[in-house]
């Protein structure tokens, strides 16, 4: 394998445990700009708490995070904010009752110098981002519940790229969307690739990591059991490394 730099990210021998139980157990993973990694396991095996540890909700009892090959401290979300590391939750927290422009600034308005909300500006960038990110994006002046699923992921997407996300961690982003708006999703990760963030993906849907990612990392039991690159594996190796904890022959 060819030499590929410095990672985004690298979090070396992770630990972390809850009442006795090691959630992740000694897990290391990495990240490169213009990556998308795909992080796959059964509900309890440990990758959520491990990606946690990265967006600052939990603390790691062991083991270190690497943010372009420097250590770093993230001890809470605005840590990790810091590193310009942004979280997409399933939930997406979005206000339902405003529009695109707002949700974008929501807790950081842009304001006029008589220190007045400034909605005209706001709207201003809110359309540079999104012409970036989903030039079909036309829905400015909407309550965000009028939009579809596709296009409130657009949404909260723009919000952590406006704000410098150079690190990104998706949680199952096309959960619940129908073909159509599961491409519209696809679509803003290749174009987010190319302008070489890189993407932690937590999914189920194997047939989404094979889609949407250049490798996949799988856990089982809070473990490591190993990372493949897609392109190498099948669908079966990748359901065989879930459900038997070993990694294919050939890729071992």
């Amino acid at each position: 394998m060819t030499d590929r730099g410095t990672p985004l990210v690298e979090m070396r021998d992770i630990s972390i445990a809850f009442g006795g139980i090691k959630a992740v157990d000694h897990v290391t993973i990495d990240l490169f700009p213009g990556e998308v990694v795909g992080l796959l396991g059964h509900n309890g095996a440990g990758k959520s708490t491990l990606i946690k540890c990265l967006s600052g909700a939990y603390h790691a009892d062991a083991g270190d995070i690497f943010i372009n090959g420097e250590k770093a401290v993230i001890a809470n979300p605005r840590d990790a904010r810091d590193y310009n590391i942004e979280t997409i939750y399933q939930t997406l927290a979005l206000a339902d009752n405003l529009d695109a422009a707002s949700n974008l600034f929501l807790g950081r308005e842009l304001v006029t110098p008589m220190g007045l909300v400034d909605d005209v500006r706001m709207e201003a960038e809110a359309r540079k981002i999104m012409a970036r990110l989903n030039p079909n994006f036309r829905k400015f002046k909407v309550p965000v519940s009028a939009l579809s699923g596709g296009q409130r992921q657009s949404v909260a997407i723009a919000r952590a790229v406006y704000f410098n996300a150079r690190i990104l961690i998706m949680d199952e982003p096309t959960a619940a969307l129908g073909p159509h708006e599961t491409q519209m999703v696809a679509e803003l990760i290749e174009e987010l690739k190319r302008q070489g963030l890189g993407i932690f993906l937590i999914e189920h849907d194997i047939h989404n990591v094979m889609k949407l990612c250049d490798r996949a990392s799988v856990m089982k039991n809070g473990q490591l059991v190993g990372t493949v690159n897609v392109n190498e594996v099948t669908d079966d190796d990748i359901l065989g490394m879930i459900i038997l904890g070993k990694t294919p022959e050939k890729v071992a």
